[in-house]
């Protein structure tokens, strides 16, 4: 006689209880990045396939557009994780609810648009997104940050300094940028699996600005920046590119930064987590 078996139930996604409330919190999903070096920054060589790849290219090498992302070298960086995805809405709604937090800017009646709830949260200033952290970090009893600007590019990239996630040819399929015509951001796993990086984090190019924790500094990069000067306020690296900027910033190595304070429809973040 054939034996016949249960069916088994699905792995439940592993929580942690709040001591102060009977809500509880999910683990976010991370992936883990192994210590070592890679490549970061933009190359001439990859300057010069640009130039003759892509049509906005040369207005930039002309402009010398590129400096900031040059020179290229390598930065060796210890074992630490990274969000799998960008945090989305319904993520940051249960910080609003279980913090009393400020919402962000364009949520309308204190919840996001209907059917966004997968949708990176935008919106959040660096001080904003550093404040979920914190309440991440008390919630779970797991210290999370923000990325710094190496490990950002470490998790999008890998180790050998390709110029996308996916090679070295952009592709509008794999991500959301103003050439896919969605107007307006989309589902953090929509590119799943075409998009995904080398360390296995998605969308990491295109759909929103990524707030990172450094500052816009010339390279090569310093893990350790000076503080700014008195009287003076560093801009902060974002990354990734977003839903409606072109595919030139939609690049590994792309950088552009923002004041702490500053907020957008098109800038969200994700987060990170030290490994000892």
């Amino acid at each position: 006689m054939a034996m016949s078996f249960p069916p088994q139930k699905k792995k439940p996604k592993a929580t942690v209880r709040l001591m102060e409330s009977s809500a509880q919190v999910p683990l976010p999903e991370m992936v883990v990045v192994p210590a070592g070096e890679f490549i970061m920054g933009t190359s001439d060589e990859q300057i010069m396939r640009l130039y003759w790849k892509e049509d906005w290219a040369r207005e930039w090498h002309e402009d010398g557009m590129f400096n900031i992302e040059q020179p290229q070298h390598w930065v060796d960086l210890p074992a630490y994780e990274i969000g799998k995805y960008p945090v989305t809405n319904e993520e940051y709604y249960l910080f609003i609810y279980q913090s009393n937090y400020k919402l962000p800017k364009g949520w309308i009646g204190f919840r996001y648009t209907e059917g966004t709830q997968r949708h990176p949260v935008v919106g959040v200033s660096m001080h904003d997104a550093v404040a979920y952290c914190n309440w991440l970090s008390k919630a779970t009893k797991r210290e999370y940050r923000l990325p710094t600007e190496a490990e950002w590019e470490k998790a999008c990239r890998g180790v050998d300094g390709r110029i996308y996630p996916w090679g070295e040819d952009f592709d509008p399929w794999r991500c959301n940028t103003l050439e896919s015509g969605l107007e307006g951001t989309s589902a953090v796993d929509v590119y799943v699996p075409a998009g995904v990086s080398p360390m296995g984090a998605v969308d990491m190019c295109g759909n929103v600005w990524e707030w990172t924790s450094s500052p816009l500094l010339p390279y090569p990069y310093d893990p350790d920046p000076p503080p700014p000067a008195r009287g003076e306020q560093y801009r902060y690296v974002v990354r990734g590119g977003a839903w409606n900027y072109t595919r030139k910033l939609a690049r590994c190595a792309a950088r552009e930064g923002n004041i702490p304070d500053y907020v957008s429809p098109s800038l969200g973040f994700r987060i990170a987590r030290s490994l000892e």
